[in-house]
C-alpha cells in the first residue's frame, strides 16, 4: 500500500503522516439525477474586499474546489507569483475538514497558517477516487498586496473537505469490459458537476482508459490511434478504428452506450467512426440493443432467497420454508453455502466421523454433488459470473479456486496469491466475489479490505491492488457482501452503527437505519430490493428503496430464526 509521502512547498512544509478520519454516520448515498443540458454555471467565488486573513483563507479551500479553467477562481486569492508557481495539478487530497490556525511571526503585512486535517482520500487523475488515512499539514503565508491579502506561498496540489467533494462533484459509472469481453466491469469517477459537456466528458475517459487500480482486471480494446474527435450533427465521432473489429466495435458500443445510459443521458445513441456508423447496420444505438450485459441488475427485479439454518437449506417464498429436495435440504450437515439463479451451488459441509473438519462441495440441483477439497474450515463460497468458478478461504489463510475442466470434466483445485498490504497477515473470515467477478471483498481480522482480481495466465488468479475500506471501524468488520448496484454492505459489531454501506470506490461509509438490530451483525445479503442481515437474535429485512420507516422486521417464514440468509444471484 502506498505511504503517505511529503508534499513538496516553496519552502514550506506539507506532509501526510499517520493518523486517523472520521465515519459519516448520517449522510445519505448520493442519488444521480436525469442528465440536463442545461447546467447550471459554476458558481463565482472571489477574494472578498477587506476579508481577514484567516476567513480569505478558507474561501481560497471552497475555491479550490472549482477546477475550471485551470483553477482559475482559485487563482484569484494567490498572488501572481504565487499564482504563477502553483501547481493543482497534483492529485487532490481529500479531509474530513480543515483547520486553521495562526502560526507566531507574523508581521503587520505578512502572516503564516498552520492548515490541518485528516485525510480520508486522494482523488486522481481522471476523477479516480481512492481512500487514504493520514493527517494533512502545510504552513501557508499570506501577504497584503495593495491593501488584501493574498497568499504568497503554499504547497503544490488541491485539498478539499469531503462537504466539497460531494457539493462539487458527482460520481458517475464508467463501464469497461473484462478480460474475456463477456462482463462490463464499472469503474467509478467523480466530475465537476457544473460541466456543460457531460456526455463527452464520460466518453473521453473511455478512451484515456480504466483507472490504474482497475486495469489487471479489465481488458484494453481500442488500438493506441483511437481516439474521440467530438459530438458532430448529433452523432458522436471517432477515428482511427480502420483495424477494429466488428467484436470489438460491439464492445466499445456497449461500453459508451451503458455509460451515457447509466448518467443520465437519454438516447438513441449515434455513434460514427472514420465518417460511417460505428456497428454498420445498427447506426443508432439503446441500451436495448445490448440487453444481455446491462450492469444494472436492479431491473431484473426479485432474486430468490434461501436459508440456512440447523444445517440445512431452504426456499423462503411467500413466508413459507420448502426444505431444498437435494443433499442441501435432507442431510442437516451444511455450514455455509452459496447458490446461484441458476441453480447452481457450492457447500460447507461437516466432513462427520467425530474428527472434525470440513468438506467443500459442489453441484447443480437435480444433479449428484462432487466433493471438491478438504479442510479444517472455510469461509462462504463464492461463485465466479456465470458460475465459472467456486471461491473460497481454507483454514483462514489460502484462498482456494476450484474450476471444472471443460475437456476432461475434473475439478482442479488451485491456490490464490493474494498481494496484501504491508503489515497485514491476519485471518481471513469473508471472501466474496463481486457479479463481475472483477473485485473481491475480504474481512481479515475484522478489517474490511477490497482487491482486483487480475488474469496472470489461463486458468492462474491473483488478487491485487489490496486497499482497506472503513478503516475507522477499526476491526470490528464482521460480515460483508456486495450490493446489485456495485457498493458494499458491512455488518459490525459497533452498537451505534451495526450495518454500513460502503460504496464501492470507498469514499464514503454510511451507516443505515439501527432500528431493531442488536449487533453484531454476522451475516449480510441483498437483493434489489431487500436488505437481509443476521443479528444477535434473529434475520431482518429492509427495503433498500429509502422506506419512510426505516425499521428492519424479521423476514416472513423465519421469525425468531437465526439463520444465513442466501440471496441466489
Amino acid at each position: 500500500m502506498r505511504k503517505t509521502a511529503i508534499l513538496p512547498a516553496l519552502g514550506l512544509v506539507g506532509a501526510l503522516t499517520a493518523g486517523c478520519a472520521t465515519l459519516p454516520s448520517n449522510s445519505d448515498p448520493h442519488v444521480l439525477r436525469p442528465f440536463n443540458s442545461e447546467v447550471t454555471a459554476a458558481p463565482v467565488i472571489t477574494p472578498e474586499a477587506g476579508r481577514e486573513p484567516d476567513l480569505l483563507l478558507r474561501d481560497f479551500f471552497s475555491a479550490s474546489a472549482i477546477p475550471s479553467s485551470d483553477y482559475e477562481a482559485a487563482r484569484a486569492f494567490l498572488t501572481p507569483q504565487a499564482s504563477d508557481a502553483w501547481d493543482a495539478q497534483e492529485e487532490t487530497i481529500i479531509v474530513d475538514r480543515l483547520g486553521v490556525t495562526t502560526l507566531p511571526g507574523g508581521q503587520a503585512n505578512r502572516t503564516y497558517f498552520n492548515v490541518h486535517g485528516n485525510v480520508v482520500g486522494i482523488l486522481g487523475q481522471g476523477g479516480s477516487y481512492r481512500p487514504e488515512r493520514g493527517s494533512y499539514e502545510a504552513t501557508i503565508e499570506m501577504e497584503l498586496v495593495a491593501g488584501e491579502w493574498r497568499i504568497a506561498s503554499l504547497p503544490a496540489g488541491v485539498v478539499l473537505e469531503r462537504t466539497e467533494l460531494r457539493n462539487q462533484y458527482i460520481p458517475f459509472n464508467l463501464y469497461f469490459f473484462d478480460g474475456q469481453g463477456q462482463e462490463l466491469v464499472t469503474d467509478r469517477r467523480w466530475l465537476f458537476s457544473r460541466r456543460e459537456t457531460l456526455p463527452s466528458a464520460l466518453i473521453s475517459l473511455i478512451m484515456e482508459g480504466p483507472s490504474q487500480r482497475l486495469q489487471p482486471a479489465v481488458a484494453s480494446i481500442l488500438p493506441a490511434g483511437a481516439s474521440y474527435t467530438g459530438f458532430e450533427d448529433g452523432a458522436y465521432t471517432f477515428s482511427g478504428f480502420g483495424g477494429v473489429s466488428e467484436q470489438d466495435r460491439t464492445r466499445f458500443a456497449a461500453q459508451i452506450v451503458w455509460t451515457l445510459a447509466s448518467a443520465g443521458i437519454s438516447g438513441p445513441f449515434t455513434l460514427e467512426a472514420d465518417g460511417a456508423p460505428l456497428l454498420t447496420d445498427t447506426p443508432k444505438l439503446t441500451t436495448d440493443d445490448f440487453g444481455e450485459l446491462s450492469p444494472l441488475v436492479q431491473t431484473a427485479g426479485e432474486s430468490t432467497l434461501y436459508a440456512l439454518s440447523d444445517g440445512s437449506i431452504s426456499l423462503i417464498d411467500g413466508g413459507s420454508l420448502t426444505p431444498l429436495d437435494n443433499e442441501l435440504g435432507k442431510e442437516q450437515n451444511v455450514i455455509t453455502a452459496d447458490i446461484t439463479a441458476s441453480g447452481r451451488w457450492a457447500a460447507v459441509t461437516d466432513a462427520g466421523g467425530g474428527g472434525g473438519g470440513a468438506s467443500l462441495r459442489a453441484g447443480a440441483f437435480g444433479e449428484e454433488s462432487r466433493e471438491l477439497v478438504t479442510a479444517d474450515t472455510f469461509t462462504r463460497p463464492s461463485f465466479e459470473s456465470k458460475a465459472a468458478a467456486v471461491w473460497t478461504v481454507a483454514d483462514g489463510t489460502r484462498i482456494l479456486r476450484s474450476v471444472q475442466s471443460a475437456a476432461t470434466g475434473d475439478v482442479n483445485t488451485e491456490e490464490i496469491v493474494a498481494e496484501l498490504p504491508e503489515g497485514v497477515s491476519g485471518n481471513i473470515s469473508v471472501l466474496r466475489l463481486s457479479r463481475s467477478g472483477a473485485r473481491v471483498v475480504m474481512v481479515i481480522d475484522g478489517h474490511l479490505y477490497t482487491g482486483i482480481v487480475e488474469r496472470r495466465a489461463p486458468g492462474e488468479r491473483a488478487i491485487v491492488n489490496v486497499v482497506e475500506y472503513a478503516a475507522e471501524l477499526g476491526g470490528q468488520v464482521v460480515s460483508a457482501d456486495w450490493q446489485p448496484d456495485g457498493s458494499l454492505i458491512v455488518g459490525t459489531s459497533v452498537s451505534v452503527s451495526p450495518v454500513l454501506r460502503v460504496e464501492q470506490d470507498g469514499s464514503s461509509a454510511t451507516a443505515l437505519s439501527v432500528g431493531n438490530i442488536s449487533a453484531p451483525v454476522v451475516a449480510v445479503a441483498a437483493s434489489p430490493n431487500m436488505l437481509y442481515v443476521t443479528d444477535a437474535n434473529a434475520v431482518l429485512q429492509l427495503p433498500n428503496t429509502g422506506a419512510d420507516n426505516p425499521l428492519w422486521r424479521e423476514v416472513p417464514g423465519l421469525q425468531g430464526e437465526r439463520a444465513l440468509p442466501i440471496v441466489a444471484r
